[in-house]
């Protein structure tokens, strides 16, 4: 017999979820078939049978919360239960029989064509008076059982705002250069590179460029120290079925335009596809999300601790601005900054908020920030 436990799942996370077997009891599994699939507070994942044989029993049922080391699925690997059972005459078919099954000579008598048809009355029925009174509309509700993922948001986002003295402060920025850059190089960038170039990699260049002016950004508290991180590891929220995800972009300041968007383009794709690892998920250093991409034309984000900072990117759409003492229409999109205040003060938000804002203003500065 050989056990099917519940993995090591990863960095903090020490319970699971059966969410589905992909295997039945009695069914024949092979070494590295997929036989369930768990829930996590962070991703899914399959679990495989290490060897061969029959599923012999299901421990744990749909639905079930598990812990690592738990018992899931017993594979039977012996022989007698990896054998294909036979049929009773031992040659593995249905025995067949010499005798055939007596035909009738009767032919049954056709129906009858004559029809009688029921006479049809001509009365209506009576008009519904008027004010009577209709039954009750149907007031239904569904309850469905919260995902551990959504759990963990639903308790990391009430931890964010009940530990963290969180504030957020706005700017708003010119998209034109950026989006002027962007159609010139569109179809070399794309052809060199065989991705397409967007703004989100302008906005990680340019937050890692203010978290260099602004160290305090890019750190966390860890009881009554401040932990300052002299590296780059950028979340990037996405949005998948079952709730936001934020894989991490790992010394992503060493990292060029194309490969920041390469990352990008594969977090999205996987998150949809519901592949991403927990160690796509683990750590980060500062986020960036956009809510732009459905339509969001200001928030408010909400801190990812332990991280002190998010970026929140918004919809971009033309105004009318000031500009060298005219009013003109330029593209332009809202930015926010939540801070946790314990460490980052007002001062210091804003000024974050400025060096983005310039560096996306003027592009030709990410090369100088290096």
């Amino acid at each position: 017999m050989s056990n099917i436990v519940v993995p090591e799942l990863g960095e903090s996370v020490v319970a699971a979820r059966v969410a589905k077997w992909l295997k039945k009891a009695g069914d024949r599994v092979e070494a590295g078939d997929a036989v369930v699939e768990l829930e996590t507070e962070k991703i899914d994942l399959e679990v495989s049978a290490d060897k061969s044989g029959i599923l012999a029993s299901i421990a744990r049922q749909e639905g079930e919360d598990v812990k690592i080391g738990e018992l899931l699925a017993v594979v039977d690997e012996s022989a007698a239960a990896a054998a294909a059972p036979t049929g009773g005459n031992g040659s593995g078919t249905a025995p067949t029989s010499d005798k055939l099954a007596p035909t009738s000579s009767k032919i049954a008598r056709p129906a009858p064509t004559s029809v009688e048809i029921a006479p049809t009355s001509r009365k209506l029925a009576p008009p519904a008076p008027t004010g009577v009174k209709l039954a009750p509309r149907s007031r239904t509700e569904d309850r469905v059982r919260m995902t551990m993922r959504r759990q963990t948001i639903a308790r990391r986002l009430v931890e964010a705002q009940h530990t963290a003295a969180m504030l957020t402060t706005f700017n708003d920025v010119d998209m034109t250069a950026v989006m002027a850059l962007r159609e010139r190089q569109k179809e070399a960038f794309k052809k060199d590179y065989g991705v397409g170039l967007g703004i989100a990699s302008f906005f990680v260049k340019a937050a890692i460029a203010a978290l260099r002016a602004f160290p305090a950004l890019n750190a966390e508290i860890q009881g009554d120290e401040i932990v300052f991180k002299r590296y780059y590891d950028i979340g990037v929220a996405v949005g998948a079925e079952g709730g936001l995800v934020v894989p991490v972009i790992r010394d992503a300041d060493t990292l060029s335009f194309a490969q920041l968007e390469q990352a990008i383009r594969d977090f999205a794709a996987r998150a949809g596809g519901g592949t991403l690892t927990l160690e796509d998920l683990r750590g980060g250093t500062f986020t960036i999300t956009n809510g732009g991409v459905f339509g969001s034309l200001l928030s408010t984000p909400i801190l990812n601790p332990p991280q002190v900072g998010i970026l929140g990117l918004h919809k971009i759409q033309d105004r009318a601005v000031p500009a060298g003492g005219q009013v003109v229409i330029r593209p332009m999109m809202y930015v926010a900054l939540s801070y946790d205040h314990r460490i980052v003060d007002g001062r210091e938000a804003v000024q974050f908020l400025i060096k983005v804002k310039d560096c996306i203003e003027d592009p030709g500065r990410l090369l100088l920030e290096g």
